[in-house]
Order: structure tokens, then C-alpha cells, then sequence
């Protein structure tokens, strides 16, 4: 089956099985890896992308779901060369070591954000609770998300989904 979606802002269409997860089409057939694949069951978060700015699980999410809908992948938060406030401050806060879980962590607390652009260190735990890390401490991604609230809610608005609006 073909479909047609937008994959960071602009039009894509892949040709895909109708068993086939997003984690899988997105890595495969669109090359972004960034897109990672871990417990395949819905668990860690590593596979997060943002469907329509929510953040769903790429390894259990069907890919023909995104048909004519939005998708956001970490390879389309950095626009015109310069990373998004997320992106940046998890590396100001040294909020990683590996890197595997960083892309869903950041895409979720994205959502989080696009949310609720000042929500509390209480509020951040629980909503990033379904994103584990197993090499850092939670601390720092903490940190990481009140540093780019803080930014966003200081940055004017640029119209592009992906880029922090």
C-alpha cells in the first residue's frame, strides 16, 4: 500500500506493508535513523516521534496511521542550521551519555512543552515517565527541559511545527 504523509515539513510517501511499524518505515525507507528501536513493545520510548505534535511510539505504531497526517521526527527540529532549544540544552546539561533514549526524550519533552511551555519539575518526571535512560541520571534531562522552557517561552514563535512553535 502507498501512502502519502508530512515528515518534517514536507510532503513524503513511501510504499509500505500494512504490518509494518512507523519505526520501521521511517528508519528504512526514509533513512532517519534517529528514529531509534529498542524494546518494540511500547515500553522504553526510545522510538518516540510526535504524530499531529503528540508523541507516540514509532515500534508499535502502524504506519499506515500517519496517512495525510504530520509527523516529526528529531531530524526535523533544527531549522535554518540552528539546533532547537531542546536539542541544546541537553547538550549545555550534558543530559545524555550514549544518546539512544536523547531523540525520543527530546521529542516527548517537546510535546510536553508545545503543551504547557511552563510547566513544573513535578509535572516534567510525570510526563516524562514512559521515556527511560539507562546510562544517565534523570537529573540533568530534568534540567535540560526547565532550560529550554525557559527559552521558548522567551523566543518569539517561528510558525514552523518543528521548530519549537
Amino acid at each position: 500500500m502507498k501512502i502519502a504523509f508530512e515528515l518534517n515539513g514536507k510532503a513524503a510517501a513511501a510504499e509500505i506493508e500494512p504490518r509494518e511499524s512507523l519505526a520501521e518505515v521511517l528508519r528504512s525507507r526514509c533513512g532517519l535513523t534517529g528514529v531509534k528501536i529498542s524494546c518494540e513493545s511500547q515500553v522504553c520510548g526510545s522510538c518516540t516521534v510526535l504524530v499531529e505534535g503528540v508523541p507516540v511510539s514509532a515500534c508499535t505504531y502502524l504506519a499506515y496511521e500517519v496517512r495525510d497526517k504530520r509527523v516529526t521526527t528529531i531530524e526535523g527540529l533544527a531549522h535554518a542550521g540552528r539546533l532547537h532549544p531542546l536539542q541544546q540544552a541537553f547538550i549545555d546539561h550534558f543530559a545524555f551519555q550514549c544518546g539512544f533514549c536523547t531523540p525520543g526524550m527530546i521529542l516527548a519533552a517537546k510535546s510536553l512543552l508545545d503543551e504547557k511551555a511552563d510547566a513544573s519539575e513535578a509535572e516534567i518526571i510525570a510526563y516524562m515517565s514512559g521515556n527511560l535512560c539507562r546510562c544517565t541520571g534523570y537529573l540533568a534531562i530534568v534540567r535540560a527541559i526547565q532550560q529550554a522552557s525557559e527559552k521558548l517561552r522567551d523566543e518569539p514563535p517561528t510558525g514552523r511545527e518543528g521548530a519549537g512553535s
